[in-house]
């Protein structure tokens, strides 16, 4: 029996992999390895819909392909070493498994403070565990919630919490605005504003020095000596990717798995990378790899890394196929990341990569306090777009993406 493709991580970025190898040509066997008990669900709406309620865990499941209803799915057990010039992979279980090709699909785990002060009343938001543990935390009305850290979990979190009922929710970052990273001044100060219209209070510009209370949190420290009191504590500090199980290999795990523009890793035809562990040339724009935490790169990268796995796998490497034309012209992998981020009544709709230039941002529809689109340049040329607002906004943004499109990545 031929040894299976194993793909470690059996998340969305997984799941399409073993889908997109089905697709590709793969007809032999495929082994998911998931450290979590679940089968793949989304977890977009995890600090959403499924934290107010309004969402079953059932609703949340991915439902796999018939192509990969052969796979076999080791779940519930994770990853702890890899072999690559051996092609094994040791699992927590006691388990090796060997394997002919390998997709590293491990993705990220929340970023956690390390500052003195209890554990209990402290929680992140990443699996459906996190999500659930919060829900009940959050379940006695009246709770004063504080979340550290101004992304997009924390803010999403914290419109939610006010939506539902919260005495107080106040958003600690040591930032003087909200997702000033991502969208830059403008829309940042925008985006403030409309949270404090609905009840959120931010402390910006601060750091978490230490937690209250004895048994449990009773309160977030900060850096000027004030203390924030506090019944719930969420964590939204940023992520760590899962590579320790590849440490020994050589490879460059800095920060995720570095690839090549073909998402293979270390220079092997066998190994792969997808999802958001994968950090890969930013062809698009300036060739820089970075690693990108967007609803769309887990399916573009396991389609990409797919097409190239089978084509190794059938006898031939990414760049043959690509000269041959074996089932199309395999260019490198150069997406156009999109997000979507729901916040109280509001969608933040982004195409491209608007954090590059957030130097140069300019509206280009609607107006501040009402529904806006504003355009991201970079060296006069436009790398990004974000709307917030309704429908109408986002639609604008939208027809920009086509602008977006049209741009020729670099090489």
């Amino acid at each position: 029996m031929r040894a299976p493709v194993v793909v470690v991580g059996a998340s969305l970025a997984g799941l399409r992999a073993a889908e997109q190898l089905r697709a590709a040509g793969w007809d032999g066997p495929i082994t998911l390895v998931g450290d979590e008990p679940h089968p793949p669900y989304n977890r977009t709406p995890l600090s959403k819909a499924f934290l107010a309620g309004t969402a079953s865990s059932a609703s949340l499941t991915l439902r796999p392909r018939p192509s990969v209803a052969d796979a076999t799915w080791l779940l519930g057990t994770r990853a702890v070493r890899a072999d690559l010039d051996r092609r094994t992979v040791d699992l927590a279980d006691g388990r090796t498994l060997p394997y002919r090709a390998l997709v590293i699909a491990t993705g990220t785990r929340p970023r956690r403070l390390t500052c003195p002060g209890p554990s209990a009343g402290r929680h992140t938001l990443r699996t459906l565990a996190d999500a659930r543990r919060l829900r009940a935390a959050l379940a006695e009305p009246g709770a004063r919630v504080v979340v550290v850290g101004a992304g997009f979990i924390g803010c999403e979190v914290a419109a939610t919490v006010s939506a539902l009922g919260a005495a107080d929710v106040t958003v600690v970052d040591p930032l003087p605005l909200p997702l000033l990273g991502p969208l830059g001044e403008l829309l940042a100060t925008e985006l403030r504003d409309r949270h404090e219209r609905r009840g959120v209070r931010f402390d910006l510009g601060r750091h978490v020095t230490g937690f209250a209370g004895r048994d449990r949190v009773t309160g977030v420290r900060l850096d000027d000596g004030g203390t924030l009191a506090a019944d719930v504590v969420v964590e939204s500090v940023g992520s760590l990717a899962n590579t320790e199980w590849l440490a020994g290999n050589g490879l460059d795990l800095t920060d995720g798995v570095l690839t090549d523009a073909h998402l293979r890793v270390g220079g092997r035809p066998d190994v792969v990378a997808v999802g958001d562990i994968a950090r890969f040339p930013g062809l698009r724009y300036d060739g820089v790899p970075r690693r990108v935490e967007h609803w769309s790169i887990p399916t573009d990268t396991a389609k990409h890394a797919a097409r190239v796995l089978a084509a190794h796998l059938a006898g031939a490497d990414a760049e043959a196929e690509a000269e041959a034309g074996v089932g199309g012209e395999l260019a490198p992998f150069a997406p156009l990341p999109t997000f979507w981020s729901d916040q109280h009544d509001v969608r933040l709709q982004s195409f491209g990569a608007p954090a590059l230039g957030t130097a140069d941002a300019r509206v280009l529809y609607g107006e501040p306090g009402a529904d806006v689109v504003v355009g991201y340049h970079r060296e006069g040329r436009l790398v990004g777009v974000v709307a917030l607002g309704g429908r109408a906004a986002v639609a604008a943004a939208a027809r920009h993406r086509a602008d977006l499109l049209q741009q020729s990545p670099t090489t």
